[in-house]
């Protein structure tokens, strides 16, 4: 045995150390929440702000450098697009994050695992137009009887040594103080309830009734994943997802362009007012909101920015650009590394989560800037984390419930 390498015993003594310390935390972790790097909570990295890297004018000036032109592709979709998705025609782009338009930290902390800047081509493939609601995950669940992994009660296998009241099935909810909190305690404004699923997404008192064009929130990866196997589609690509998210423009710090509020106006659900205990709701909406409310981009994809996080099929590696880029010309089809790691976390199995939330701010997070990458342990769902699926052959998909 390596001399840092840990026993079993040692590894199972932390497992029972984060449930001791976590009470009712349950088998979800906070991961990739809507924060950066540097404190442990769980499975979750989260980021000081006063302690982070921060790229200076150089490493700024080089990453504005390396855009260069996407390159579309020219040929036609293959079929006619399925109800509720729109052709994405691929090609060749320069993947990665811009600066903030103001060079904040904030900002610029939420850059660094998206560079370098590098070429990607994608092949041209259908994506939802907007995040899968409410409704169309009730289809599914209604076809297939599925269970999604917040509705199951962790096992004593899974986590051994767990204290029996605390293996209760349940979800990641944000919970916002009534009162200014420091922002390097994220305790304070995220909770693990009780029965909170994608049909109670905070917990057993709330509901989705009326609220059927909504994301589905709750899911864990597995969730999605069985969701796009039966309607016959697949979760997308990070490459893909960016292509798609970018909307025929490069270089541009937001799906729209390059001010965040072009003309005053608001162009994704993000966070307004003072976070984490004050939203104001400026940009009409307070927490979530339905799909669709915003301005699509120029695919005509809806909320491609804030809203709800969504889930990508790569694991997560915050050195995979620079492999990508070391390798030199243009990665074709990337499908992340083979195996995930995050260095603050390195015994969790994480996929990229992309696109920020309703809880993105300039104050704490700014991962609405498209290029940014999120992550999640794989078995963990937020009442702020979804997803939209994609499918290189629109003739065989299952057509579902648009509306």
């Amino acid at each position: 045995m390596k001399l840092n390498e840990k026993t079993d015993n040692e590894k199972a003594g932390e497992k029972l150390a984060r449930w001791d310390n976590l009470a009712a935390y349950g088998k979800v972790y906070l991961l990739a929440l809507c924060s950066l790097t540097v404190a442990n909570f769980g499975g979750i990295v989260f980021a000081s702000l006063t302690t982070s890297v921060h790229a200076g004018p150089k490493a700024s000036a080089s990453a504005g450098a390396a855009f260069a032109p996407t390159v579309p592709n020219v040929q036609p979709s293959p079929a006619p697009a399925p109800p509720g998705m729109v052709w994405i025609p691929g090609g060749e782009f320069s993947m990665g994050a811009a600066d903030p338009p103001d060079m904040d930290m904030v900002g610029m902390n939420a850059t660094t695992d998206s560079r370098p800047i590098h070429r990607v081509y994608v092949d041209g493939f259908f994506m939802d137009k907007t995040d899968v609601t409410n409704t169309q995950f009730a289809e599914f669940v209604k076809a297939t009887g599925y269970v999604t992994i917040a509705e199951k009660t962790p096992t004593q296998a899974e986590f051994p040594g767990a204290p029996p009241e605390n293996l209760v099935a349940g979800g990641v909810v944000f919970s916002p103080p009534d009162h200014e909190v420091p922002l390097n305690d994220h305790f304070q404004w995220w909770s693990y309830v009780k029965g909170a699923n994608w049909r109670h997404p905070t917990g057993p008192n709330s509901s989705i009734k009326g609220k059927e064009v909504y994301p589905v929130v709750q899911v864990a990866y597995a969730d999605a994943q069985a969701y796009a196997k039966w309607a016959h589609k697949r979760l997308p690509t990070e490459a893909e997802w960016e292509f798609a998210a970018r909307g025929k423009l490069w270089g541009k710090p937001f799906v729209w362009g390059e001010k965040f509020k072009p003309d005053g106006k608001w162009m994704a659900n993000t966070y307004q007012g003072h976070f984490p205990d004050q939203d104001s709701g400026a940009d009409g909406f307070i927490g979530i909101s339905p799909v669709g409310k915003f301005p699509s981009n120029g695919y005509g994809l809806y909320d491609m920015a804030g809203n709800v996080w969504q889930w990508t099929s790569d694991w997560y590696r915050p050195d995979y650009y620079a492999q990508l880029a070391k390798l030199g010309g243009v990665a074709r089809n990337p499908k992340g590394p083979e195996t995930p790691f995050d260095p603050s976390e390195p015994n969790d199995k994480k996929k990229v989560h992309r696109g920020g939330s309703f809880l993105c701010t300039d104050q704490y997070c700014s991962r609405y800037m498209v290029g940014t990458r999120g992550k999640g342990e794989v078995s963990t769902g937020t009442n702020h984390l979804g997803f939209r699926c994609v499918s290189n052959n629109g003739a065989k998909l299952r057509v579902r419930n648009t509306d």
